[in-house]
C-alpha cells in the first residue's frame, strides 16, 4: 500500500490544512468532508481517528454517495453506497465483493492548536 497515494488526487491538500475543530471530531462512526473539492472520510472509533479519500478505487465515486449509512453495525467495514464494495474500517484493505484486490487510500491526520489537520 503506497502510504501517500492521497497526494496524487486532484486537489489534495497540503499538511497543515484544517478538516475542523477538534471539538467537531466525531467520538464514533464515520464523517466525510470536503476539503475545496478534496474527498475525506474520517472513521472515529474508541481507539483511534482514522481517514481515508472518500474515493471506491472500483470507480472513484464517494463511498457514501449514495447513503450516508456505510459503516457496519460493529464498526469493523466500510460498504460503499453504490457498489457494495468492502473495506476493513481499520486498514482500508478491500475485504470483500468489489473491494477484495484493493484498498482505500489513508491519509494522516493529527490534532494541533486545537484544529483536526492533514499531516
Amino acid at each position: 500500500m503506497n502510504r501517500d497515494a492521497w497526494r496524487d488526487f486532484p486537489g489534495a491538500p497540503s499538511e497543515g490544512t484544517h478538516i475542523c475543530a477538534e471539538t467537531e471530531v466525531p467520538q464514533a462512526g464515520v464523517t466525510s468532508h470536503d476539503l475545496d473539492g478534496f474527498p475525506l472520510l474520517l472513521v472515529a472509533s474508541a481507539e483511534v481517528l482514522r481517514a481515508y479519500v472518500n474515493a471506491c478505487p472500483h470507480q472513484y465515486l464517494p463511498l457514501d454517495w449514495r447513503s450516508s449509512n456505510i459503516l457496519s453495525a460493529d464498526g469493523e467495514t466500510l460498504r460503499c453506497s453504490n457498489h457494495d464494495a468492502g473495506f476493513d474500517a481499520c486498514t482500508g484493505q478491500g475485504v470483500d465483493g468489489l473491494g477484495q484486490g484493493c484498498a482505500l487510500d489513508p491519509v494522516p491526520v493529527t490534532v494541533r492548536d486545537g484544529w483536526l489537520v492533514i499531516g
